[in-house]
């Protein structure tokens, strides 16, 4: 952490030295900093006015879950908005970093970003962004899209486009007098869109944005802080709008609908059934079998899938659905039920009731609520230390429709047990992570059903000096069998860990391939996820270790589900699935962990999961063959949800992917 210290005293000094030579009064700004809604760091800006320039110095941190995420950033405009340089050094989350400049000489600018330096012409309606953060920048490209009477877009640099566009105005109390606030949406520095609020002077009120790991960030003028939990729900509201203003023509619904000649899979025993019909009325399944033995009534819908693979709608056991645009683009990948593993409170209501309402697009949500404890660590603020907090936390979470309650962190031990009891008294299910202080049987022994990532697992194991685990280890050998004996689900997220351990030199395309049709903004947040050569090379053993055990789980007959914890939106169910391949799965296996697995542990078997006479009519068709080759589940042609048919394409087209 030397160098953001060393950043932020030069920028002290700058600071001093511009004080020096002006009398002209220095202006300031703090934003305090939200995730989940707990105020987790702030943002300080300054602004030394010249005759011939406007410099911003801008300190922005926070720290998450215990990780400090540090960013310095200077922006220098003339005296009517216009940039001149943008200099910004630091983290954008716990895994991403950010070393640009942009200096603009006339028409041309002198770009570094990292280690490659080059030089373009500027557009005209350009401007220099980092991303969300921060704050301070947008607030200054604001003031720019108004100054030149609000454009339709702005060219942004080093690339990539924004939007602006006024929404509406808000009417607020505060301090017990009316306050109108001006309401903009800003598209393009992050996938989807971000709300915004300033005041009739220009100034930013509140942003609510997503970070660089797609989590929900909340930034709010400090005088203002009061206001944030209204303006989080207008949040909510004004993107269900957004939603379902876009939603609108994306599904078609037929009465009855006959997928034919298709190749149907039968997840449960791995077999399939060539040249087969599957018939859906009223979004249930009424009949499959062959053509030429399933009768097709007149009118219906005809799908023709010859050559194709039938598929029951996927899982995605480790969702964190932060915005509304991740129903589309899951449901563009085949998957249709999802377990929302923690998200603000009211905003996953709001999701679920909008896609649930036909408000919105996307995918059945299984809503699991977050608890964790107070302390340095903590995420949220749904925080439980005493067994009354525990009990009205998760008392709420069922009276609000949660099927399950997921435990992070930072819960005492004695509370898991307390939170275990009181969920199972009411008929839920607990997932989580193993909080501190506690092994992975600890926590199972207080109650917890299923575990989220495989690195609980993996910390329960024998190790050698490099860190790989020692599979054949009386200690390994033992921690298997009590998960087993112990009938608890793991929820490994791979891919996660493929991701934060990457060698960040190495071409992402190889671990994802759509990597290029992902929105700009989100080729940018996961172009620099990953570690530096000697560390990704020291992290592999361990990354190695972890997608073994997946095997030795499977093997041992531990129930897998397959979960992503968010990752490139959709795309990473598919690479968890070829993960699990790569660690000795069949094809068919790994198809098992994203469809009947996690419906038959979840207690939803009965009316989901699998492509039976009776269940919901969840498929996807796959131009391929995904047993033989489970990269070939990456090429969806029709994706049916309820009965709803969906284009994945137009799906895509929606959230801003290329096809």
């Amino acid at each position: 952490m030397k160098r953001p210290i060393l950043l932020f005293a030069a920028v002290s000094a700058l600071i001093t030295n511009a004080r020096a030579q002006t009398d002209l009064p220095v202006d300031s700004g703090t934003f305090f900093l939200h995730k989940f809604e707990q105020h987790i760091g702030k943002e300080t800006y300054y602004v030394r006015k010249y005759k011939d320039a406007v410099h911003y110095h801008i300190d922005f941190k926070f720290v998450d879950r215990g990780s400090p995420v540090p960013l310095i950033a200077e922006l220098k405009v003339n005296p009517v908005a216009d940039p001149l340089e943008l200099t910004i050094k630091g983290n954008t989350s716990r895994f991403s970093t950010i070393d640009d400049k942009v200096t603009i000489r006339g028409n041309e600018a002198a770009i570094r970003v990292n280690d490659s330096s080059y030089s373009q012409k500027v557009l005209p309606l350009s401007f220099p962004v980092g991303g969300y953060s921060p704050g301070t920048v947008q607030q200054v490209l604001i003031r720019y899209w108004n100054k030149h009477q609000q454009p339709a877009s702005i060219h942004m640099l080093p690339f990539g486009d924004v939007q602006i566009k006024k929404s509406g105005m808000d009417q607020l109390t505060f301090n017990g007098k009316p306050l109108t606030l001006n309401r903009l949406t800003i598209s393009g520095l992050v996938w989807g869109n971000e709300l915004v609020w300033t005041d009739n002077d220009g100034k930013l009120i509140c942003l609510i944005t997503n970070d660089a790991e797609g989590d929900k960030l909340e930034m709010m003028r400090v005088p203002y802080e009061e206001l944030l939990p209204q303006l989080i729900s207008k949040a909510a509201t004004y993107g269900m709008e957004l939603f379902a203003r876009a939603a609108a023509p994306t599904g078609v619904t037929n009465k009855v609908i006959a997928v034919t000649g298709g190749n149907l899979i039968d997840v449960n025993t791995g077999t399939s059934m060539p040249n087969a019909v599957v018939l859906i009325e009223d979004g249930i399944i009424k009949q499959t079998g062959k053509v030429g033995e399933v009768k097709i009534p007149a009118g219906a819908k005809i799908i023709d899938a010859k050559g194709k693979t039938i598929l029951p709608g996927l899982w995605d056991m480790h969702a964190h659905f932060e915005q509304a645009e991740w129903g589309p683009a899951y449901l563009a990948v085949g998957v249709t039920t999802v377990r929302d593993c923690g998200n603000e409170f009211g905003y996953i209501n709001a999701i679920k009731a909008a896609i649930d309402g036909g408000k919105g697009v996307g995918p059945n949500i299984i809503k699991a609520g977050i608890i964790d404890g107070k302390g340095p660590y903590a995420l949220g603020i749904i925080q439980a230390d005493t067994k009354e907090e525990a009990i009205k936390a998760v008392d709420r979470y069922k009276e609000n429709g949660f099927q399950q309650i997921k435990i992070y962190s930072s819960v005492k031990p004695a509370i898991v047990k307390v939170i275990c009891d009181e969920a199972h008294r009411l008929g839920l299910t607990v997932t989580g992570h193993i909080p501190q202080h506690m092994t992975l049987q600890q926590g199972v022994d207080s109650g917890m059903n299923m575990v989220n990532h495989v690195q609980y697992v993996y910390s329960v194991m024998k190790r050698d000096k490099n860190r790989a685990t020692i599979f054949d280890d009386s200690i390994s050998v033992a921690a298997i069998k009590f998960i087993k004996d112990h009938h608890v689900v793991i929820d490994p997220t791979i891919g996660v860990f493929e991701l934060a351990f990457r060698n960040v030199k190495d071409d992402i395309t190889k671990l994802e391939p759509n990597y290029y049709n992902l929105p700009l903004p989100l080729q940018a947040l996961f172009k620099n996820m990953g570690e530096e050569p000697a560390q990704a090379a020291k992290l592999k053993p361990m990354y190695e270790s972890m997608k073994k055990t997946v095997k030795v789980l499977y093997d041992a007959g531990v129930p897998i589900v397959a979960g992503t914890d968010m990752g490139f939106p959709g795309y990473s169910l598919d690479r968890e699935l070829e993960l699990y391949v790569e660690a000795g799965l069949t094809p068919a296996q790994a198809i098992k962990t994203a469809t009947i697995t996690p419906a038959t542990v979840m207690s939803l078997d009965k009316t989901t999961g699998s492509i039976e006479v009776g269940k919901q009519a969840d498929l996807v068709i796959i131009d391929g063959d995904p047993l033989s080759n489970i990269r070939d589940i990456r090429k969806v042609s029709v994706v049916i949800k309820e009965g709803r048919v969906y284009d994945p394409v137009k799906l895509h087209q929606m959230v801003g992917f290329k096809n």
